[in-house]
């Protein structure tokens, strides 16, 4: 027996028994892709409409803006785009990348981690001490100072989740405390040299040289995405639950080849694949899948968008709590491991000066929410892509300090603004 695909897939409105034109509005609103599939392009322009009526803008004003951000660069400088620069861009956004994934973590329960500067600062130093002071084995150095960043982070989870202090006052002291526990123990000298052969130096120093690495890459991402995609749609259409039609899922898949052998090409033409970016992509897929595909994710937005109605539901709110906070302390070491091998040393200023405000905009410029409940790990590869490039290109001009901090800010402000003005369209549209 065949499924009806375009039969509404949730129960039976009593308002649109006899009434075929609620009824077809009731389908159309429950899932709108139904409109892709049958009227093509211009279904596709209809549901683009429709989202941007509701406010549903996604990750889209973030990549137009990187792409403008390109044009213009590129404009006033033929490197900007160049094999050299665009690998440089993705080798230092890594640091500062990793701490904005564990932030995205926070900012889905609508709080906020001041502590992840300080945090990252501090792992690299106990990292640092351990490997160099201590002699021990730096794999062992290394994985301390990630369990000691998640310790850390759980130890502010729990005087919020359990304690109930605010989370901006607890992540606040943290911010001082772990700034002072780094000066410690780095000593009076303040700074630890790294080894730069060693596993935290090549960190961001090693690169895939051979060209099939970066192309072997692409090939497996791209597969994986169909494949991920293809069986996924044959599920749902097995149990009757309308899904994206074959043509939706190839253009997708297009779309990445496009832009991973693009990416592939762009390596090869320098050094290679750098292993800072492979480690990134591998984090961004795994917490993607975490939050997305599991009943932990779904407990994370869950009690991001409603905190009562999370524990009516059974969800254990303060371990929801703990954790996420201790995934953000995590975070914040890796990323100050990152951030250490890039300087091949752990010293005073690490995790001070902008990293705080970077990791943090990352997110929001991304497009996760700052009011909670929304967003994904994806949007601190947007973010901070923005804002490194925005550095990048500064920096290519020669322009001052002062004025790199003054665009940040605007470019900051401008995406809060626009995630403001999205909730209240939702709102209005009845979807938030």
């Amino acid at each position: 027996m065949s499924v009806d695909k375009t039969a509404p897939v949730t129960p039976e409105d009593p308002s649109t028994v006899g009434n075929p034109e609620a009824a077809a509005a009731a389908v159309t609103a429950v899932d709108p892709r139904l409109l892709v599939r049958e009227q093509g392009l211009a279904g596709y322009l209809g549901e683009f409409r429709r989202k941007l009526k509701a406010g549903e803008l996604g990750s889209m004003p973030v990549v137009i803006g990187l792409i403008a951000i390109c044009v213009i660069f590129q404009s006033l400088n033929s490197q900007f785009l160049s094999a050299q620069n665009l690998s440089d861009i993705t080798v230092t956004m890594v640091g500062t990348g990793m701490i904005s994934v564990g932030i995205v973590f926070v900012l889905l329960l609508g709080e906020i981690d001041l502590s992840v500067g300080s945090v990252s600062g501090a792992s690299s130093a106990i990292a640092a001490v351990l490997a160099v002071n201590q002699g021990w084995p730096e794999w062992a150095a290394v994985l301390i100072a990630v369990v000691a960043g998640a310790a850390i982070g759980a130890a502010h989870g729990f005087f919020f989740a359990v304690l109930g202090a605010p989370a901006f006052a607890v992540t606040l002291a943290g911010l001082l405390f772990w700034l002072g526990f780094m000066l410690k123990i780095l000593g009076e000298n303040g700074t630890i040299n790294l080894d730069s052969d060693g596993l935290i130096g090549k960190l961001t120093t090693y690169f895939f040289a051979d060209v099939a690495a970066a192309y072997g890459l692409a090939v497996v991402v791209v597969a994986v995405f169909f494949l991920i995609s293809f069986l996924g749609n044959r599920r749902r259409e097995a149990v009757g639950i309308p899904s994206r039609p074959l043509s939706d899922t190839l253009m997708r898949t297009a779309l990445l080849a496009v832009i991973s052998f693009a990416a592939a090409a762009m390596y090869n033409q320098y050094k290679g694949l750098p292993l800072a970016t492979l480690i990134f992509l591998v984090f961004l897929i795994g917490t993607d899948f975490l939050l997305r595909r599991t009943s932990y994710g779904r407990k994370v937005f869950a009690l991001g968008g409603s905190v009562e109605a999370s524990r009516r539901a059974g969800i254990d709110v303060t371990a929801i709590r703990i954790s996420v906070f201790a995934i953000s302390g995590g975070f914040a070491a890796i990323g100050g491991l990152f951030l250490a091998s890039k300087i091949a040393s752990a010293n005073q200023s690490a995790g001070t000066g902008d990293l705080l405000m970077n990791a943090i905009a990352a997110a929001v410029i991304g497009g996760t929410s700052l009011f909670g409940g929304r967003g994904r790990t994806w949007n601190a590869l947007l973010g901070v892509l923005v804002i490194v490039s925005i550095q990048y290109g500064l920096q290519l001009e020669s322009i001052a300090e002062p004025v790199k901090y003054m665009i940040t800010a605007a470019v900051l402000l401008t995406t809060v603004v626009i995630d403001s003005i999205t909730r209240k369209t939702q709102k209005t549209a009845g979807r938030a």
